[in-house]
C-alpha cells in the first residue's frame, strides 16, 4: 500500500508561495505600499496646503474670486513668464527674472512687482521680496532660501490697480558639502 504524501491542509504545505497565507501576506503588503505611493503622489501634485491669515473670508468667496481672477486675466490679456537664472540652491543667492507683455507682445510697465515664497512645509521661513524692473517689462529680484525641498513662488504684478500673479513651484537643492 502507497501512502499519499500530499498535505491536507495548507498550513502543512512546504512550498511558502504555493501557501494562501504566505500568499495574502505578500498580497496584504502591497496594498499598504500601494496606498502609500499613492497619498505621496497625491502630497506632492495637489494643493500644498497652506494657510492664509484671513482663510474664511478669502474662501467664503473663492469661486467669485476665481472668475473675477479669469476674467481679468482675459481682459488685461497679460502673458507672464517666471524664470530661474540658475537653479536654487540652499543659502546661495539665486537670480528670478518675471516677464509681462500683453496680447500685443508689448511690454507691461506695472507699479509694483513683488515676488512671494511660500514652504509648504512650514509658514515660518515663508518671505516676500520685492522686484526691480530692469528693462520694459521685465522685472528680477535676487533671494536666498534659506532651506532645502520644495518652494511655491508667486510673482504678482500691479498696474493701475489690476493685480495678475503667475504661480510655480520649483524644488531648491541642498548646498555641497566641501
Amino acid at each position: 500500500m502507497t501512502e499519499n504524501k500530499t498535505p491536507r491542509f495548507s498550513q502543512d504545505s512546504k512550498q511558502a508561495f504555493r501557501n494562501p497565507w504566505v500568499l495574502g501576506w505578500i498580497a496584504g503588503i502591497l496594498v499598504v505600499l500601494g496606498v502609500n505611493v499613492a497619498f505621496i503622489i497625491t502630497a506632492v501634485v495637489t494643493n500644498p496646503g497652506l494657510v492664509e491669515k484671513n482663510y474664511y473670508e478669502k474662501g467664503r468667496d473663492q469661486e467669485a474670486n476665481f472668475i473675477q481672477q479669469r476674467q481679468m486675466q482675459e481682459r488685461l490679456g497679460w502673458q507672464m513668464k517666471l524664470d530661474a537664472v540658475t537653479p536654487a540652491v540652499a543659502g546661495q543667492p539665486v537670480r528670478y527674472t518675471f516677464n509681462v507683455v500683453d496680447v500685443k507682445g508689448v511690454a507691461v510697465d506695472g507699479d509694483k512687482a513683488t515676488l512671494h515664497a511660500y514652504r509648504p512645509s512650514n509658514v515660518n521661513s515663508d518671505f516676500d521680496t520685492p522686484m526691480q524692473e530692469i528693462a520694459p517689462g521685465v522685472y528680477s529680484a535676487e533671494v536666498t532660501f534659506p532651506l532645502k525641498g520644495i518652494w511655491d513662488l508667486s510673482a504678482v504684478l500691479v498696474k493701475e490697480g489690476d493685480s495678475l500673479k503667475v504661480t510655480r513651484r520649483i524644488s531648491v537643492k541642498a548646498a555641497p558639502v566641501p
